[in-house]
């Protein structure tokens, strides 16, 4: 019985070991993704900001400037998508909303953005845009891959409609959620003026006509959670401003907006308390479940070995039998 049991012991302990790797190289990279449903919202604000005033064409200083994105997943379409790309794919279409102190729109740039469900690298397909116009991303947008490594990423801004780096600044602490910073800077940049004008009868290309062009800098800086790469927390320093053209009145410049834009307090702690649980699901399948398995394959191979090593075990001896002494012959 020892024997058999050793065998039986012996067989688990190669099973768990040979799932121990499986399910961190193989089954994660195709079981962790993003679900195509999604549905997620932020509001951001942007303090003692400066806006333009479109009426008097002048900047003027506001209590707030308040940024609201949403990003829905749209299923449909990336199942049609997936037809013909032949991988899990995931549709966000995403929506960055302004409004002024007074409750008014002062921008509202709608975007899709197509990328891979598994390593949010950019799927370039049918619909890919930013404001209505086509676009071709480079680069990661919103979300870092799983597993985020401590390096620089190439992450795309869709103001310019460019991919530039984005830097890996160190490891820190925020709430109690080890994350690594990211910081990008995007120089000065002219930029499209939004498809929707915060003042109506104003569109793009009135304002071309008059010369007047758009400008942009931002410094952009994420607090992302690695095992997820989740961002848990994001702030902009957003400059806009128009120059040059018959609009500014002989002005060389005036700012559109200006302000230090961050994550709103109630956001920040539904996003950590979120990060944190998703945070748990992918350890357990890149540590806890790994390691589990191994440590049980090395328990259950011990175990194996000393049930092999008793059922080989020599018996005790048996006892001498004692002979009467037989009569000698005379």
């Amino acid at each position: 019985m020892r024997r058999k049991a050793s065998l039986i012991l012996l067989a688990l302990a190669v099973f768990f070991a040979a799932l121990s790797p499986l399910m961190r190289w193989y089954a994660f990279p195709r079981l962790a993704k993003i679900p195509a449903d999604q549905y997620q919202d932020m509001v951001l604000e942007a303090k003692d900001a400066t806006l333009l005033d479109y009426g008097t064409m002048k900047a003027k200083k506001v209590d707030k400037v308040t940024i609201v994105q949403t990003l829905k997943g749209n299923v449909e379409a990336s199942e049609k998508i997936e037809k013909t790309a032949g991988r899990d794919v995931v549709v966000w279409d995403g929506l960055s909303y302004v409004q002024g102190p007074d409750g008014k729109m002062v921008s509202k740039i709608p975007e899709r953005y197509i990328f891979d469900a598994h390593t949010q690298e950019p799927v370039h397909a049918t619909g890919e845009m930013v404001d209505g116009n086509q676009v071709k991303r480079e680069g990661i947008e919103f979300k870092w891959p799983f597993l985020t490594e401590k390096r620089d990423y190439e992450y795309f801004d869709a103001q310019a409609r460019i991919t530039a780096p984005i830097h890996y600044e160190g490891e820190q602490d925020f709430r109690g959620v080890n994350v690594y910073y990211f910081e990008q800077t995007i120089p000065w940049t002219k930029v499209p003026f939004p498809q929707i004008m915060p003042v109506e009868g104003i569109t793009p290309e009135s304002v071309a006509k008059t010369g007047t062009t758009r400008w942009y800098t931002t410094v952009r800086k994420f607090w992302v959670e690695p095992t997820t790469g989740a961002p848990v927390y994001g702030e902009e320093i957003h400059k806009e401003e128009l120059r040059g053209g018959t609009l500014l009145g002989g002005r060389e410049k005036v700012t559109a907006f200006a302000g230090h834009v961050k994550m709103r307090e109630d956001y920040i702690r539904s996003t950590v308390d979120l990060v944190k649980s998703q945070r748990l699901l992918v350890l357990l399948m890149t540590s806890y479940l790994p390691w589990g398995f191994l440590i049980l394959g090395a328990g259950l191979l011990s175990l194996s070995l000393y049930l092999e090593a008793r059922s080989r075990r020599p018996g005790d001896p048996t006892p001498t039998e004692t002979r009467e002494p037989e009569p000698v012959s005379a």
